[in-house]
């Protein structure tokens, strides 16, 4: 395994791309540090539905504890920054005619040697977006990184 530090997003988007059955070493690497995840999959045409389906997994699988401001606050600011590089910076869906068929993940972990630097949260987003028509999409893919 390659150095601990700043692999945190690299392991997020691992997660995200690799189909159902071929994620086992990343689960495996994840779990030998400690790391807390989620994964799942959105579709939308608005991307506050695509925020609310990451939040609602990460705080369903203990990623995060939702009643913790600073938690929130670090895993909304995350996935903002996916979904920036999912969308091309217009963070718009719908209005624009295109949607997003998504896989997501969600790490949290200590990337850094030093404990003082604390925990940090990733978020990956990876699958198609376009014009609502199936077919007519291409691949995409976002990460945002944010410490809590």
């Amino acid at each position: 395994m390659e150095p601990r530090q700043a692999c945190i997003g690299r392991q997020a988007l691992l997660l995200a791309m690799l189909d159902e059955g071929e994620e086992g070493p990343v689960l495996s690497q994840l779990e030998a540090l400690s790391w807390r995840y989620c994964q799942g999959r959105v579709g939308a045409m608005e991307p506050q539905k695509i925020v609310a389906a990451i939040e609602t997994a990460a705080k369903r699988h203990g990623v995060v504890d939702g009643g913790l401001y600073r938690e929130m606050h670090a895993l909304y600011h995350a996935i903002l920054e996916a979904v920036h590089g999912v969308t091309r910076g217009q963070v718009e869906l719908g209005d624009l005619l295109r949607t997003a068929g998504l896989r997501f993940a969600v790490v949290r972990g200590m990337p850094y040697e030093q404990p003082n630097e604390g925990e940090w949260i990733a978020v990956a987003l990876y699958g198609t977006i376009g014009a609502p028509v199936r077919g007519l999409e291409h691949e995409a893919a976002g990460l945002g990184i944010n410490h809590i």
